[in-house]
């Protein structure tokens, strides 16, 4: 278009340039219009290369949007993809879950259906039996009027004799096989079952009952280090007592310091602590913490030592690692002022003795007995109580199936397998036997501390909780980035109403819920 232009101007100046050179000034306008026409020339060339470089620019937006739409399609199908991938992965998930649900009901009903066929072949066997009851009382009755036919005109004695020779005549064979097919069949297990009687016998004996000890004293060397304890606005004190959840008290008693805790591995480590402390002399919330995590470290080695030295004592086969560890923790556990450890070594010991005397297994019975209480290690952890507990520990870490029965059986929970187990029983009778009111008191104590410290940490984002002061304070720890002050105030009020909704006790309990955050960098 625009050349079109340009050759019609070319043309109108060349009429222009021709009339007016027929009118003499054609020299004059030669020369202007050749410099015209020059400047058209390079205005022309000049547009042309503006046209270029707009065509470049044209094909260089064009390839960059190309570009751009190509990118933004291929991000679009890689965000749909993994939307797809998330939505299959979920669905798998939720289709697992209900298969596993599935099963486990199919599971229920072949179980009820296989004990329903169970009962109807009982029932159908007791009606098989009535029947054939039935018709020999039947028999018996026909037979027994018969007689009374015959013997209708015989005097009392004849009758009674006659009646006397045909039972001895008719019996009297049967009577004799019968004596020989039951000889037969007890006279192999008189010796066992001798035992049994033994053993049952000896688990009726009793000793007497010991009570709880739940606090320690530590010394001091002058009665200004209870200020240092203390510290300023009583920070110290308070950051010992959250740190290890036990209780610290401090009175006019010269020199001493009493630590006062229910649970005895928190109460040792606690105790480990201020004596670390006040040996060293620096007191403050940093220290606390430090001397703290060093203790936990080394009361570790202790019940690993302990283990190992419990299991030497007794005289059994190695155990495994686990059980090893879990029976040191029982040094640091009372039942009714006994140390637990040492009670199962007591027991392992009394059921050896038992065994041998009564010709049972002694390995067995020393085996199955040091381990009988290995529930108390962590049955405030899981549901049950800890002779069930312990039976299925004992099973995870391989041990027979006949010390894992004797471990449960030990409280009576469930049937014996062997002598062995009643043993175990007995000889757990002998080294603790409790009187059954104040035994009943002092469990149900420890359950309701157990169970206070349970409902704590069933609510969300509870890092820690201890109950202290026999049960009458409960303190709540909880995760200062996830709980505001609001939340907290919150929490103590949802925590003291479950209390109440479940638990029986006495008096008040007052329910402290902490929230401390901590900053710290460091300048190098």
């Amino acid at each position: 278009m625009m050349d079109y232009i340009y050759i019609i101007i070319i043309v109108i100046l060349a009429i222009m340039s021709g009339i007016l050179y027929k009118f003499g000034l054609n020299k004059g306008l030669e020369k202007g219009n050749k410099e015209f026409i020059e400047k058209l020339k390079s205005e022309k060339e000049q547009l042309k290369m503006e046209i270029e470089i707009a065509k470049r620019e044209k094909d260089e937006i064009i390839r960059n949007a190309e570009k751009e739409a190509e990118n933004i399609v291929k991000s679009a199908l890689i965000e749909s993809k993994e939307e797809i991938q998330k939505m299959k992965e979920e669905f798998n998930r939720e289709l697992k879950l209900e298969k596993e649900e599935i099963k486990s009901m199919e599971e229920r009903l072949i179980r009820r259906e296989e004990m329903i066929d169970r009962k109807e072949q009982n029932l159908e066997e007791l009606k098989n039996k009535v029947d054939r009851e039935k018709e020999e009382i039947q028999k018996l009755k026909e037979e027994l009027e018969n007689k009374l036919y015959e013997i209708a005109n015989l005097t009392m004695e004849e009758a009674r004799e006659k009646v006397l020779n045909e039972a001895r005549e008719k019996y009297e064979l049967e009577l004799a096989q019968k004596y020989k097919s039951i000889k037969e069949e007890y006279e192999e297990d008189a010796k066992k079952h001798a035992q049994w009687v033994v053993s049952i016998a000896v688990q009726r004996y009793a000793s007497d009952v010991t009570s709880e000890i739940t606090t320690a004293t530590v010394p001091l060397p002058t009665d200004d280090m209870k200020g240092r304890i203390i510290g300023r606005e009583g920070r110290n004190i308070r950051a010992f007592e959250k740190m290890t959840g036990c209780d610290l008290i401090i009175d006019d008693t010269p020199e001493v310091v009493v630590i006062s805790g229910f649970n005895p591995l928190r109460r040792e480590i606690a105790k480990r602590t201020l004596e670390a402390l006040v040996a060293d002399g620096r007191i403050h919330p940093a220290r606390i913490e430090e001397v703290y995590e060093k203790t936990k470290k080394e009361l570790e080695d202790i019940i690993k030592e302990a283990g190992k030295e419990a299991v030497m004592r007794v005289g059994i086969k190695p155990l495994h690692p686990e059980l090893v560890k879990l029976l040191g923790r029982l040094k640091f556990r009372t039942s009714y002022g006994q140390d637990v450890l040492e009670h199962s070594i007591e027991v392992a010991n009394f059921a050896g003795l038992m065994a041998s005397e009564l010709g049972l297994n002694v390995e067995l019975a020393r085996r199955a007995a040091l381990l009988h209480d290995i529930g108390k290690a962590i049955d405030h952890e899981v549901e049950g109580s800890h002779a069930v507990v312990g039976g299925q520990i004992a099973k995870r870490y391989n041990e027979r199936l006949e010390v894992v029965n004797a471990i449960q059986y030990h409280h009576n929970e469930v049937d014996p397998m062997t002598p062995e187990a009643v043993i175990v029983g007995a000889a757990d009778a002998v080294s603790a036997a409790r009187p059954g009111a104040r035994r009943e008191t002092l469990e149900n104590y420890i359950r309701r501390i157990e169970q206070l410290e349970e409902i704590a940490k069933s609510f969300r984002h509870v890092d820690k909780a201890y109950a202290i002061q026999a049960g009458r304070e409960l303190r709540v720890i909880v995760q200062p980035d996830k709980i505001d002050d609001a939340l907290a105030d919150k929490l103590a009020r949802d925590i003291s109403a479950k209390i109440e909704e479940i638990m029986e006790y006495p008096g008040v309990i007052k329910v402290t819920v902490i929230r401390e955050k901590r900053s710290v960098a460091y300048a190098s």
